[in-house]
């Protein structure tokens, strides 16, 4: 194995960069949920980080395996991501615009379906970093993954506790804020496939 700081560096930063559309989520349910607990925070920071970790080890084994079919997925994974993330923001913003008049009703918690689908919506174009580490034995990619992992964590964690701060006063504006930003990021992903 050929790790040193060149490989940590590059490993620490695919995740900073893989870990932003996650955050712009994790920021999202902060908003939607401010008294969301310590322990969902930290789960939901962990379904982000096990799917962003998950996904380039995923494309490593494509690109080891299965090249050519998995040339033809890629093209859809900007579809999927914004459909995904156009169905959970849309029902944010929708929720939120119908609440908007009752700020101090009880918010709808974020659930277990709901975050799994934001964590495959942010993580599903982190498939493509399989070739960017293709050249790595699989205990290099392991690796590389896992600190992408960690990373995604430590800013999603960071992302729900400023996005909790802002909810609160925030109040009965941040479930429509949250769900367009969902929305956005789909968009966002979309366009930024096209260019």
């Amino acid at each position: 194995m050929n790790i040193g700081f060149s490989f940590f560096f590059n490993s620490i930063s695919l995740g900073a960069g893989l870990a932003m559309d996650a955050f712009s989520v994790s920021l999202a349910n902060g908003l939607n949920e401010p008294c969301m607990k310590k322990g969902k925070t930290a789960a939901v920071a962990g379904v982000f980080a096990v799917f962003q970790a998950a996904m380039p080890l995923i494309g490593w084994i494509c690109i080891s395996t299965v090249a050519q079919k998995f040339e033809a997925f890629e093209k859809l994974i900007p579809w999927i991501a914004l459909f995904l993330l156009g169905i959970i923001g849309g029902k944010m913003l929708y929720e939120g615009i119908k609440n908007k008049d009752h700020p101090h009703e009880e918010k709808p918690a974020i659930g277990v379906t709901g975050v799994l689908v934001q964590g495959i919506a942010t993580s599903i174009d982190a498939l493509s970093v399989g070739f960017t580490i293709a050249h790595y034995n699989f205990y290099e990619a392991l690796l590389s993954c896992s600190i992408i992992g960690i990373v995604t964590y430590v800013i999603c964690f960071a992302g729900i506790l400023i996005g909790k701060k802002a909810g609160t006063k925030l109040a009965n504006k941040a479930g429509i804020f949250g769900g367009a930003i969902l929305i956005f990021i789909g968009i966002e992903i979309f366009i930024s496939s096209l260019l």
